[in-house]
């Protein structure tokens, strides 16, 4: 039995979200941990996952994949789980990661829960923790199907290094090239190269900074801190700031250590 963790790469890079990931499926204990990767990204970075508890990672080498497809992404975990014997698929509850986990789902007749924010209990089947309304309440959901997808929240696990060995393998599938008509473009923007989803420190602004000529100065302190930078929905929907900075229900979920909200009523 093994469990198999989606790696989400950006500019190249294995995401934070994504080691978490890796640290969430060794501490389920449930068999082998196996890592599956799409696209160009070098090995030594692959390898790296090895320092969080995998000790596999089958890589999908196709430069069609540098961008996100999600049908064929799902399409690759399937098979994979098929092919690794896996029962449990985890990846990250992000824009990415949770469309690909609803897929996936679907084509292994997995139960699949979102928003899971700490280790199954097992005693008496399993049962799983789960954010909802924005995190302001817990649900516990039990899940019956023998496969299972679960979509982590940020900070669900801690991505520590236990040092350890792996196996980068080169994964070979044939890949639907009609699946390839429609895809989709990836365009995240962040001051300072600092993604909202991952930012340990959030600056967010809202309709009191009375305009977005005055935004600088968010900036400015979101630069110093190295945080991320956000936005209430009123502001996005006046065209103040782009849709990919609003921050909440409706937007961006973020999970920092630290939030600092200027000009934002209520």
């Amino acid at each position: 039995m093994s469990v198999l963790v989606f790696v989400e790469v950006g500019e190249g890079k294995i995401r934070k979200t994504s080691l978490e990931a890796i640290a969430y499926a060794n501490a389920l204990k449930a068999g082998e941990v196996i890592a599956v990767a799409m696209g160009s990204i070098e090995a030594a970075e692959l390898a790296s996952v090895g320092k969080y508890g995998a000790t596999k990672v089958l890589h999908v080498a196709d430069a069609r994949l540098d961008k996100p497809v999600i049908q064929v992404y799902a399409s690759v975990l399937t098979k994979a789980m098929q092919d690794e014997n896996a029962d449990i698929l985890v990846l990250a509850n992000s824009s990415l990661g949770t469309p690909v986990a609803a897929k996936v789902a679907i084509k292994t007749n997995a139960s699949f829960v979102s928003n899971v924010v700490d280790l199954p209990n097992t005693a008496n089947g399993f049962v799983v923790k789960r954010s909802i309304y924005t995190g302001k309440a817990f649900s516990f959901v039990e899940l019956k199907n023998q496969k299972k997808v679960l979509a982590l929240k940020k900070n669900a696990a801690e991505a520590k290094e236990i040092g350890g060995t792996i196996t980068v393998t080169p994964y070979a599938i044939s890949l639907n090239e009609a699946d390839f008509n429609t895809t989709t473009t990836a365009t995240e923007k962040a001051t300072g190269d600092i993604l909202l989803p991952e930012a340990e420190i959030v600056v967010s602004g809202g309709r009191g900074l009375k305009g977005p000529e005055h935004w600088g100065i968010l900036e400015d302190l979101a630069k110093a801190l190295h945080a991320g930078t956000g936005c209430s929905k009123p502001v996005s929907d006046l065209g103040w700031r782009p849709h990919h900075e609003h921050v909440g229900q409706t937007g961006v979920k973020v999970a920092p250590q630290l939030y600092i909200a200027v000009g934002i009523s209520g």
